[in-house]
């Protein structure tokens, strides 16, 4: 009902509305699978209103925008044009128009890479749903987009054309993520909880060998830090064989180890988590560049 508060012209379109819905389904015991199906969950859900004639250019705009995220983060994705079931609202005219607009885009951004799941929409509309394939083979669905021109009906929405003829706008739905419950879940086993470097928790940790190298373990995590890099020390009394494996056991990008050669010659030993010792960073201005650029070109890996 937000659309319908003040006057809307065609110059408004598209109208967007945005929000992080909570949602609540009663999913029977047997059905709920850890983060990827629960009761509750939360969606990044928003209500896009269009004209009829700008409304392709609005549904192509959040194709690319479900494509652009699922690539950045790695994911096996395939796309489907889910269409009228028998129980709908709207008559067959409207759902023709809707269903040849989805279609029309498809055919655009995914020619011969979509398949058509008849009978399978919502009641209010046709959609196009993201499906993920996840490291084990099993599909889930992730984002949708909906077109509506049902319920701008039901509502009675309308805004003001350039003739000044009063007319309905087309409503899209849509959900880039899904849920955010399930979208993680799905990062999480993808990666095996080992994130890229640009998304983990944390880039650098820095193992003093002893308490004699610490405060040269904090003057290279000082530097770090003012780089832009989320780096931590580790600075309990463990031998440096049980700070390594504990780096590695908490899945941290990049390990750096500091000696007395390190503090004598402002250098550090840097270890990859993919790759091991990098023979050829020895120093912070080098560990920083290539940290930089894997940031910047938002590199995904997976360990064999």
């Amino acid at each position: 009902m937000l659309y319908n508060g003040g006057t809307k012209s065609y110059r408004d379109s598209p109208v967007r509305y945005f929000e992080f819905g909570t949602v609540y389904r009663y999913e029977r015991a047997g059905t709920l699978h850890g983060m990827l199906r629960v009761r509750s969950f939360t969606q990044d859900d928003a209500h896009l209103f269009c004209t009829p004639d700008n409304y392709p250019q609005e549904i192509e705009g959040v194709f690319d925008f479900c494509c652009h995220i699922l690539d950045t983060f790695g994911f096996d994705y395939h796309v489907g044009l889910k269409t009228r079931p028998e129980g709908r609202l709207g008559t067959d005219a409207i759902w023709d128009m809707a269903e040849n607009g989805l279609r029309a885009v498809l055919e655009k951004r995914a020619p011969g890479k979509y398949y058509v799941q008849e009978g399978d929409a919502t009641f209010y509309g046709p959609k196009i749903d993201f499906t993920i394939r996840d490291c084990l083979g099993r599909e889930w669905q992730g984002g949708t987009i909906q077109l509506d021109f049902n319920l701008p009906e039901r509502f009675e929405l309308e805004y003001t054309d350039a003739d000044n003829s009063r007319k309905r706008p087309v409503m899209i739905h849509r959900a880039i993520l899904g849920s955010f419950e399930r979208f993680f879940g799905l990062l999480i086993e993808e990666f095996g909880g080992a994130f890229p470097l640009w998304l983990a928790p944390t880039h650098v940790r820095v193992l003093p060998i002893g308490e004699t190298q610490l405060d040269y373990a904090r003057s290279v995590a000082d530097q770090l830090r003012k780089k832009g890099f989320r780096t931590e020390v580790d600075d309990t009394s463990d031998k440096l064989g049980k700070k390594i494996r504990n780096g590695k056991t908490a899945k941290i990008p990049y390990l750096i180890v500091v000696g007395q050669k390190e503090v004598e010659d402002s250098t550090i030993t840097v270890e990859s988590y993919h790759d091991g010792k990098l023979e050829n960073v020895g120093t912070i201005d080098a560990l920083s560049e290539k940290m930089g650029d894997e940031i910047a070109r938002r590199v995904y890996r997976r360990k064999a």
